[in-house]
């Protein structure tokens, strides 16, 4: 029950002032912020209050009494009606204007409601639980480390030729060789880029998988054909056999390139979302350590066994964690997406409306018109994003990091150094493993942009170092004393590349692309990336042949300088902006009321 207080209440003629509150015991409508509100009184206070006004009535002649029932009217608008009638009726949210508008209202303030003002009440000045109840980022934490735990099953197949690849083109043929033979140098290209050819045939796949069956689902459906493809590797006898399991690998890194930066960015909460993103590259990497650091001191078949644990592993991890509330949303399920804000939030249900309703409302309007493969090149934002992202993967394959991972020790046999291949492997696995650990950390503070332009010149300077090393020994050059500059190069490459354009490009991928279209536009994106990847994998070899190997590394070093000016003029920054601000600058707005806050999730498009 609460108390309506004014203070000056007169008529037109100077009748007597009304000194005693009237009295509300029901608020049912909004309100108004104008109107103080103070615990109700006593029944002792409150007959003392009636009699005054039955005092005030009987003291006035008709003609005041009916004016004072026009001017002192009821908020609810019923004129004629008795005190007793209006002091028990509740206010609707319509007439707050009428009871602020009165000539008789002429002090109000508003003051902090009671304790035992009803929750309703409470919601409508503002102390709804969602404000104040404290909630925990520990499940979004767990839930990318483990979605990303694909990612290390992805970087184990992609690392695996790194050591397997010399032992099969030994000769005489390695006791380890399951073919009985030493495998030619177009047999080897083949092993080394059919993984990228699969990814680009499962990204098309992927887009429907995620649509149809969500973001979780994708994730979890990777497993077969990775469980596949190393069985298949396990029993090779022939090397058909072995082209057809780097296929289905490629089937499943197509699904973890497509699913994995879309769940985590939707999981996530904008302050940490760059950070998680950020994490894929960084497990890709200890993949690839994990075949560089196990291949060369274990057999073939042991090294098959323990790369198949990988993604065994994944699914036991992730299996119980929530899908995305996005997908959720996008099917209607609203319960199903409450609870999964409220898991990856720790809050309750009640804490979590208001973000699930913002997020249902933006989902709502990206849905509104049926979208298609056409929407990504007649919407405006959505093309812009589509050659942002494909320009992305451009500059991250170009790079030639699909070369230095795909044949890191027969680049170092190449270079002949005084160092072993494995052991300079295993350190160049090292150091990217490391630097992947520096994105996460600094993101959200140093921005994308500035990472991805620093990193576009480490690169330009280490494949140029990396060229002229193999152009000073094509012409016979003495590099006894630099025999360390291909290891230094490599390491600056891998480095410069794991902070930025190796994480970046996909965490940026996440952001750029509006709800609607995100499954298609990143199912093309790998498209593109793995298309790009199989190219420069497969052909690399043949320009070695022709070309020498130092010209390749001086396309890659040009390109990658290239990179700082893509950056530098053309691509948004995606710090600290909600995934609807991003829209809206793609969409050439500047300026629009929106206000990110801290504890909410990306707003999805």
């Amino acid at each position: 029950m609460f108390q309506l207080k004014y203070s000056a209440m007169e008529d037109k003629t100077g009748i007597k002032q009304l000194k005693q509150p009237l009295i509300l015991p029901e608020c049912q409508g909004v309100v108004d912020p104008k109107i103080q509100i103070l615990p109700s009184k006593s029944p002792k206070s409150q007959a003392s209050s009636n009699a005054i006004d039955d005092e005030f009535v009987q003291d006035g002649d008709s003609e005041m009494r009916n004016e004072q029932a026009n001017s002192h009217h009821p908020p609810g608008g019923q004129e004629g009606r008795t005190h007793k009638e209006y002091e028990y009726s509740p206010v609707p949210a319509s007439d707050s204007q009428t009871a602020n508008g009165s000539d008789t209202l002429q002090e109000t303030q508003f003051f902090s409601p009671a304790d035992d003002i009803d929750h309703h009440v409470r919601r409508h000045l503002h102390e709804d639980p969602e404000m104040t109840e404290k909630g925990s980022r520990l499940l979004q934490y767990l839930g990318s480390f483990a979605g990303n735990c694909g990612a290390v099953a992805t970087g184990a197949a992609m690392g695996w030729t790194s050591p397997v690849l010399p032992m099969l083109k030994e000769s005489p043929t390695n006791a380890n060789n399951p073919f009985g033979r030493a495998i030619t140098s177009e047999e080897g290209s083949w092993i080394g880029s059919l993984v990228a050819m699969g990814a680009a045939f499962g990204g098309f796949g992927a887009g429907f998988v995620i649509e149809k069956y969500g973001r979780k689902t994708a994730l979890l459906a990777s497993v077969i054909p990775f469980v596949i493809g190393w069985i298949l590797t396990g029993t090779a006898a022939y090397v058909v056999q072995l082209y057809i399991a780097r296929i289905f690998f490629g089937f499943a890194a197509g699904l973890c390139f497509t699913a994995l930066p879309m769940y985590v960015g939707e999981i996530a909460e904008t302050p940490i979302r760059g950070a998680l993103g950020s994490l894929f590259q960084m497990f890709i990497t200890a993949g690839l350590l994990y075949s560089y650091a196990i291949g060369p001191y274990v057999s073939y078949t042991v090294l098959w066994i323990a790369c198949i644990c990988v993604p065994l592993v994944f699914f036991a991890l992730f299996l119980t964690l929530p899908e995305s509330p996005y997908y959720y949303l996008s099917k209607g399920r609203k319960d199903d997406a409450i609870k999964s804000v409220a898991r990856l939030r720790g809050k309750s249900a009640a804490g979590v409306q208001k973000e699930v309703d913002e997020m249902q409302v933006v989902v709502e309007e990206a849905y509104r018109n049926e979208s298609s493969y056409a929407a990504l090149f007649t919407v405006k934002a959505n093309f812009k994003a589509l050659l942002l992202t494909c320009a992305l993967v451009f500059f991250q394959q170009f790079s030639g990091i699909n070369v230095v991972l795909f044949y890191t020790g027969d680049i170092f046999n190449a270079a002949g150094g005084n160092l072993s291949s494995d052991i300079a492997t295993i350190i160049v696995g090292s150091v990217m493993l490391a630097a992947s650990f520096i994105t996460p950390l600094v993101v959200e503070r140093l921005g994308r942009k500035l990472l991805l332009i620093a990193s576009s010149i480490g690169q330009t300077v280490s494949m140029g170092t990396l060229g002229l090393y193999f152009y000073l020994q094509h012409i016979n050059s003495d590099l006894t004393a630099i025999s360390w500059l291909p290891v230094v190069s490599l390491v600056v490459f891998i480095a410069t590349y794991s902070f930025g354009w190796g994480p970046l490009a996909w965490a940026v991928m996440g952001e750029l692309f509006a709800s609607d279209v995100r499954s298609k536009a990143s199912s093309l994106t790998v498209v593109f990336c793995w298309i790009l990847a199989f190219c420069i994998t497969k052909f690399y070899s043949n320009i070695e042949v022709s070309l020498g190997n130092y010209t390749a590394f001086w396309i890659f070093a040009v390109i990658s300088f290239g990179g700082v000016f893509f950056v530098y003029f053309l691509l948004p920054e995606t710090k600290g902006k909600s995934l609807q601000q991003i829209q809206d600058e793609l969409n050439g707005i500047k300026h629009r009321n929106i206000i990110p806050t801290s504890s909410s999730s990306p707003t999805k498009q």
